[in-house]
């Protein structure tokens, strides 16, 4: 079994996928700012409810970003974690690559998949996919404006919790705003089972998730 984890954005996934890549068991919840508390827990009972033991993993893939720092790094920890203790690989997966393959079988030939995760005022992390996943822009943070994708052929397909504050700025071109996807496990999983046929393992020491951007800490305003 592969054991896969998404803690990118509010919500918070787990999934087991045979290494024939049927998924066999899922969890997701959505309470935020909650993955510290809950994740463990989470994988506990998805192993349990299976009938397997933590024994059974043969690699552990997480979203590797971009996302919330902190959700981000719970991810991570989490996952290296097992792998440390297990002795099993470990995978990072792009979160807006796994987003765009959830859109890519609803998707038309010729579409442009464009998921967008929120970067705070009118900048996204996004990335631009075919409908066969083939990527066409690499995973970046981009400041929206008027002018945004304007030399992309064909529709862009944009989804994610980034995406709607862009719609005013897209709206006069060919495009389609797809509401309700966010990062799932589920799809860290199947793009995970790629990766473990070719070994292209982490190294659980010295990996990190890919953020993309510095963080920045924000200090509350004093009230006068």
């Amino acid at each position: 079994m592969i054991l896969s984890i998404d803690t990118s954005t509010t919500v918070c996934s787990v999934a087991l996928h045979t290494l024939e890549g049927e998924l066999t068991s899922y969890y997701e919840q959505h309470i935020d700012k909650s993955h510290s508390e809950y994740l463990a827990v989470m994988i506990k009972n998805l192993v349990e409810n299976a009938n397997l033991k933590m024994s059974d993993l043969k690699g552990v893939a997480v979203s590797e970003g971009p996302g919330s720092y902190t959700g981000l790094r719970i991810g991570a920890s989490t996952a290296k974690g097992i792998c440390y203790t297990l002795d099993i690989p470990l995978m990072g997966i792009s979160t807006l690559e796994s987003m765009a393959l959830q859109v890519s079988e609803y998707a038309e030939e010729g579409d442009m998949i464009c998921p967008m995760l929120d970067a705070r005022r009118m900048e996204v992390y996004t990335a631009l996919y075919t409908k066969g996943m083939e990527e066409l822009l690499s995973p970046q943070p981009k400041i929206m404006d008027e002018e945004s994708f304007n030399d992309v052929e064909g529709r862009l397909v944009y989804f994610g919790n980034g995406a709607e504050k862009c719609l005013p700025l897209l709206e006069n071109r060919s495009s389609k705003l797809i509401k309700g996807i966010v990062p799932s496990a589920k799809y860290i999983g199947e793009l995970a089972l790629e990766e473990y046929k070719k070994e292209a393992f982490k190294d659980v020491a010295y990996w990190e998730p890919e953020y993309l951007k510095e963080f920045q800490a924000t200090t509350p305003r004093k009230r006068l």
